[in-house]
């Protein structure tokens, strides 16, 4: 047995019981750890991408801190401390939409799935959702809901519907809204530190989180309960994205290294960093098969990897601060990181 860095007769019966629990967990996922994934794929064929910055978006003034895409694989979404949300097309580059926030500190941003409603949050603890159809044909929005009830900042918003929408908060918790009414469905608690990031699958019944407590947690909205626990990060876990299989999924870390779990073992699958991490990772996303991971990191370089041989792919360095926040579009053509440079770039 590994030392665990206390002596154990201080523990409390309570606190031993706990501590063989989670040796027993750790036994368990040993004993499912057999092979690796980099070794069962040496007889996979490398990947070729070929990628090229598309467009530029200029017109937030300051920071970029959320980008999000539109279901219709046209329009992103913006998020800065510049007080502004702005809704772009990619095609043209145009802004669209210019909706002004009361918050400069924002920190997160969602587009609903109809295209209809925009959400926020920051500093303020609140969620603030945008009606983007205005009958005066203005480009601004106009808030249709505050939805208050957190005690700390708002770390990630996700709509799942344009009736609901999820939060995660510095105050340890995740909250789903009832947006017509502004109450609270379903409160959710189980992280012992701040929730900086969310991702939901298609189903909308089963989502993660990812938390300053340096863990991630599976949740079931049905259940309204947590029902795993992944650890592996030494540091806080800022970004979390499911693969499109729904087993899967990728982390990004402020240690350095973006991480593939399983929920199916209940465990790390796969790590993929610089030999010495320096640089904190801020963003990821997958490509539509999985195949290539893409990581954004706070050294101002966006890094493809390739998720069966762990090979780096290809670095993207064109943005001059660090990366905060990239996506890929549903259809899986086109790729957007948005950076402290005030600039977001669409890439194909």
């Amino acid at each position: 047995m590994e030392d665990p860095g206390f002596n154990l007769a201080d523990l409390t019966p309570e606190e031993r019981e706990v501590y063989d629990l989670k040796m027993q967990l750790q036994e368990k996922r040993q004993d499912v750890c057999d092979t690796s994934l980099f070794n069962e794929a040496q007889t996979a064929q490398p990947v070729t991408v070929k990628i090229r910055r598309r467009r530029d978006l200029k017109g937030h003034l300051t920071k970029v801190y959320a980008m999000d895409w539109s279901q219709d694989a046209r329009h992103v979404l913006s998020a800065s401390q510049d007080s502004r949300l702005l809704v772009w097309d990619t095609y043209s580059g145009n802004k669209i939409h210019a909706v002004e926030l009361k918050c400069s500190w924002v920190m997160c941003c969602s587009y609903a799935p109809s295209g209809n409603y925009v959400a926020s949050g920051g500093l303020d603890n609140v969620c603030s959702v945008y009606d983007l159809n205005d009958e005066e044909g203005n480009l601004s929005g106009k808030a249709i809901k505050v939805l208050t009830g957190h005690d700390g900042y708002l770390g990630e918003c996700q709509f799942l519907s344009d009736k609901q929408i999820l939060t995660s908060s510095g105050d340890h918790m995740c909250i789903l809204w009832d947006i017509a009414t502004g109450h609270q469905i379903t409160a959710l608690k189980d992280h012992q530190g701040e929730v900086d990031c969310l991702s939901v699958l298609p189903d909308n019944n089963t989502f993660l989180s990812g938390s300053t407590d340096m863990t991630v947690k599976l949740w079931d909205l049905r259940e309204g309960m947590c029902k795993q626990t992944l650890v592996g990060h030494q540091s806080d876990v800022v970004d979390c994205k499911w693969l499109s299989n729904g087993t899967n999924f990728v982390t990004a870390s402020d240690d350095g290294i973006v991480r593939l779990f399983d929920i199916r073992s209940d465990q790390e699958i796969a790590q993929y960093s610089y030999e010495y991490p320096q640089a904190g990772v801020s963003c990821v996303d997958t490509s539509l098969s999985g195949r290539i991971i893409f990581a954004g990191y706070d050294d101002f370089n966006v890094i493809l990897w390739d998720t069966l041989l762990g090979e780096l792919v290809a670095v993207l360095s064109e943005h001059g601060a660090k990366v905060s926040c990239l996506g890929v579009d549903k259809d899986g053509v086109a790729l957007c990181t948005g950076s402290w440079d005030n600039l977001l770039k669409i890439w194909n």
